[in-house]
């Protein structure tokens, strides 16, 4: 099953790739549904890098979902101007391992109407084994609620040293 997203953020295309690599700006966008928390040793890097970075997840701070390995990779471009951003987890534990299948790429570009904004797309593949169908309404809401964020918090990101970061 699939869950996509295409929309036009009004921030330059390096602003939007540098708050894609945000696991702050990650948090933000699933807030207040979604509370995640890092796993990691050290906690949540500044920047996303390459491998895995496992994470506890509970809806509204309160009611565990589970545990869950984001499998961040930032593949090869395969169009000129395209940045993406894949993350092939796993679910590891609770709700989170229903999930059989995880794909989820984001990919960001400039807009082809050449305003200077950001053509951001967003495509979850999926499978929960039979329980597919009954998740989907669920992560279509949360998609919705994911690019109501990015909508409102693209305006205030920066692409450029000395202003503010995301």
């Amino acid at each position: 099953m699939r869950v996509l997203l295409k929309l036009l953020l009004d921030c330059e295309p390096e602003a939007a790739w540098r708050a894609l690599q945000s696991p702050t700006v990650f948090r933000e966008v699933s807030a207040p549904f979604i509370d995640i928390a890092s796993l990691e040793p050290s906690g949540f890097p500044s920047r996303w890098q390459p491998g895995a970075h496992p994470v506890r997840m509970m809806v509204a701070g309160t009611v565990p979902i589970g545990r869950q390995t984001l499998n961040l990779e930032f593949p090869e471009r395969r169009h000129e101007g395209v940045q993406i951003l894949r993350d092939n987890g796993t679910g590891d534990s609770g709700l989170n391992a229903l999930f059989t299948r995880w794909d989820h790429r984001m990919a960001i570009a400039a807009d082809p109407a050449g305003t200077g904004k950001t053509l951001y797309r967003d495509r979850l593949s999926y499978s929960a084994g039979p329980y597919t169908a009954a998740v989907w309404p669920g992560l279509w809401a949360l998609w919705q609620w994911r690019g109501a964020r990015l909508t409102h918090l693209a305006p205030s990101w920066s692409s450029r040293i000395g202003e503010p970061a995301v």
